[in-house]
């Protein structure tokens, strides 16, 4: 394993949303992200250039992920005017799967996420890693489909 190159860290990772507030408050209250910096309201010739895309309007906000501190990695929440509806969200879908988050009580993460409209995709397990350790997991999506596991290291 090689160290990473001096000056490169991890930044963000960019999830887009048919409801950016609601699926906001989705990851403050269930996950513990933060609000960081300003809502961002991008758009205009500079912002088209960028994106390749024509009259594209992008609003959101970053989210500070729990448990890496101040300078820690962002989840970047927008909506954007040209959704595309069109991409289920699976598990075997070329690109980015899910997010993952480690929490004290999978059970009761799993309740609070049903609360808030998600779903279940799999069930929840207790694998048995061979070096690692216990690992108690579930798959399940936000309000909005997205897919999340959920898990716990004994």
């Amino acid at each position: 394993m090689t160290a990473a190159p001096t000056g490169i860290r991890y930044a963000h990772t960019n999830l887009i949303a048919n409801d950016w507030k609601r699926l906001q408050d989705f990851y403050v209250q269930v996950f513990g992200c933060e609000p960081v910096s300003s809502e961002r309201d991008h758009k205009g010739p500079t912002f088209d250039a960028l994106t390749g895309l024509t009259n594209a309007s992008f609003r959101g906000r970053h989210l500070r992920l729990p448990g890496h501190g101040e300078k820690g990695p962002t989840l970047e929440i927008f909506q954007t005017n040209q959704n595309d509806p069109s991409q289920p969200s699976r598990l075997v879908r070329p690109g980015f799967a899910h997010l993952a988050f480690e929490v004290p009580d999978v059970a009761a993460k799993r309740q609070e996420i049903l609360q808030w409209g998600g779903r279940e995709i799999g069930q929840l397990v207790t694998l048995d890693i061979p070096g690692a350790g216990k690992l108690t997991l579930i798959y399940m999506t936000d309000p909005e489909g997205n897919i999340v596991e959920v898990q716990r290291w004994h």
